[in-house]
């Protein structure tokens, strides 16, 4: 596949780490600032997640007003989309400034709501006069509703990063734009800055945005280091899962787990406390978040995307057409 848009020609280590750092744990026992060897399968002790909503679940719980509301893309998909109108003091303000949060790669919504609410950004926006809106992309676990297709069919999947730039975003801009009728401030974290730069720089929506802050934005790759973002990139994360058939990127599924194991494992890498390792000690992220992180992500996105990702990585490390050989590793371990 041949995927080019604009001059975005690559994205931030930041972003890279964190989509590492998410998979990983996903596989793995944990601490509250770093991670052991060994791959296992989630804690026994683990509550499944929310089946009420994000609002039920996360906001309301909190003493905040929240709306649970369905936004359909031109293309037929049917996403997820939570407003909370308000903070919890009521002040009388009857029109409040619009800002919409957009998630990065593997998450959902919810990712901006495991802390208090005094640590959550969507509720100290809303106790701050905003009126708040958090969206959800194709594909993750409130967003996996589409007009004529069903998520298990592989056809539900065929989308990368340029849908979300051609539909999702313009879908939940006009829907917020046309509820408030006010220019919308946004909000981005990885994945949602890709997505926001490549829309703004095309023209579109810009008339219906007041400002953008880009949280992990994008950039290059050719200062990334790390032994394990070296390898990953190198072996197309999502092309390798690709070669065996699978439409949905889920990283719950044994080959995708396994490939997990494989880099990991290789010569040079070292996963041990992947997290200090590549963010440093965090003051806030401690046994409990991870746990709620680990209940509530990592989401699925289409094994589509991940080439997408995963051609604009390498191409900053690599011919863009990697010989054939460099999979054979990899592969035999996903099928053994």
């Amino acid at each position: 596949m041949a995927f080019v848009r604009g001059s975005l020609l690559g994205l931030s280590a930041s972003w890279f780490f964190y989509v590492l750092v998410i998979s990983v744990l996903a596989v793995q026992p944990h601490r509250a600032h770093g991670l052991s060897r060994g791959f296992v399968g989630p804690k026994k002790t683990a509550v499944a997640p929310p089946a009420a909503g994000i609002c039920a679940s996360s906001v309301t719980v909190h003493g905040y007003k929240c709306q649970e509301l369905e936004v359909t893309t031109q293309d037929g998909y049917i996403l997820s989309l939570q407003r909370i109108p308000e903070g919890r003091v009521r002040d009388g303000v009857v029109k409040r400034q619009p800002v919409l949060i957009q998630h990065g790669l593997l998450v959902d919504g919810m990712t901006w709501l495991l802390n208090p609410p005094e640590q959550n950004l969507p509720m100290i926006l809303a106790d701050n006069g905003f009126d708040v809106w958090i969206a959800n992309t194709r594909g993750t676990r409130f967003s996996r509703r589409h007009t004529s297709l069903d998520s298990n069919q592989p056809a539900f999947w065929n989308w990368s990063w340029d849908e979300l730039v051609s539909f999702d975003l313009p879908a939940v801009f006009d829907f917020v734009y046309g509820q408030t009728g006010q220019k919308i401030d946004y909000v981005g974290h990885s994945l949602g800055t890709l997505v926001a730069l490549a829309s703004f720089s095309e023209g579109n929506l810009v008339k219906q945005l007041k400002s953008a802050a880009l949280l992990s934005p994008i950039a290059y790759l050719s200062h990334m280091s790390t032994a394990l973002g070296v390898v990953a990139a190198k072996f197309f994360v999502g092309e390798i899962v690709q070669l065996l058939g699978l439409t949905e990127f889920n990283i719950k599924e044994e080959s995708v787990r396994n490939l997990l194991k494989s880099l990991c494992a290789r010569p040079g890498v070292d996963c041990y406390d992947l997290m200090s390792a590549l963010t440093g000690k965090n003051c806030c992220l401690n046994s409990s978040t991870i746990d709620l992180l680990l209940v509530n992500e990592p989401q699925s996105t289409s094994v589509k995307n991940m080439v997408h990702l995963a051609q604009t990585m390498a191409a900053k490390t690599h011919s863009p057409m990697c010989k054939m050989s460099c999979f054979y590793s990899i592969i035999l371990k996903l099928t053994m």
